[in-house]
């Protein structure tokens, strides 16, 4: 008799801030959130002006429910409130594993790490405008960009194929310090001095949420790692990879990095 399995996917809430954004910005957001599991909460929060006007055909079309609120007074974003308040609901009935936050709005940042307190986790998607605070608030930041461009981070949306007459700007392929000093942190306590690839990644997002090898025109963190002259990378017969410092004195190759 076969045997089916039952693997439990993450429930995902996908909680848009329509006050804050564009509806362009949502196919990318549902991208991002798919990669993480089953989106079973899927809200636009604004006011009757924003709802209507600029989002009510991309709710409906991509099956959100819009949370109508109404500013009682001027200047009073009850928008914000009402998505908080409904994120910390969802968390507490158990409802939700992982939250995706569609905004560049700062004043959620505090809701990012009581979320994240509870056991949550959290992505934010936002533009470029996204402040640092609502950023590295986050496990994770994605960002969008407009006019149909792809996005700065995405780890797992491949860029496009050059296209003749294209206008997009070509990445330089850098090789910043930050990385060997993270091999240098982890690996340095070890007694074989290594640290595994996945576990510098994590590292990597943690330190950094909107960290992505993309950024500095590599397609992953062992094709960037293998660029470096102060780090070796080794594949082990299981097929995950470890990194560790290069021998000999690192501060006479350290410029090159």
């Amino acid at each position: 008799m076969g045997t089916t399995q039952n693997a439990v996917e993450p429930r995902v809430a996908v909680f848009v801030d329509c006050d804050n954004t564009s509806p362009e910005i949502l196919d990318y957001a549902l991208k991002i959130a798919s990669q993480f599991g089953r989106i079973v909460l899927r809200r636009g929060y604004g006011n009757h002006t924003t709802l209507a006007k600029t989002w009510q055909e991309a709710l409906v079309e991509k099956a959100f429910t819009p949370c109508l609120q109404f500013q009682y007074a001027a200047g009073k974003n009850t928008s914000d409130i009402a998505l908080g308040l409904d994120a910390l609901e969802a968390m507490f009935d158990g409802r939700i594993d992982r939250f995706c936050l569609v905004t560049s709005d700062s004043d959620f940042a505090y809701l990012c790490r009581k979320l994240r307190e509870r056991g949550a986790t959290v992505s934010i998607v936002g533009e470029a405008k996204t402040p640092a605070a609502l950023r590295n608030a986050s496990d994770q930041f994605f960002e969008w960009a407009h006019a149909h461009m792809e996005p700065d981070h995405s780890p797992d949306l491949r860029p496009p194929s050059p296209v003749a007459g294209s206008c997009k700007k070509t990445v330089i392929k850098r090789r910043p310090r930050f990385v060997v000093d993270a091999v240098a942190l982890l690996a340095g306590p070890t007694a074989d001095g290594q640290v595994h690839l996945s576990a510098l990644g994590q590292y990597l997002k943690r330190t950094d949420p909107a960290f992505s090898p993309a950024v500095y025109g590599y397609s992953g963190l062992a094709d960037m790692l293998k660029t470096y002259d102060l780090l070796v990378l080794t594949k082990a017969e299981g097929g995950h990879y470890t990194v560790e410092l290069a021998p000999g004195d690192m501060t006479s190759v350290a410029s090159r990095v």
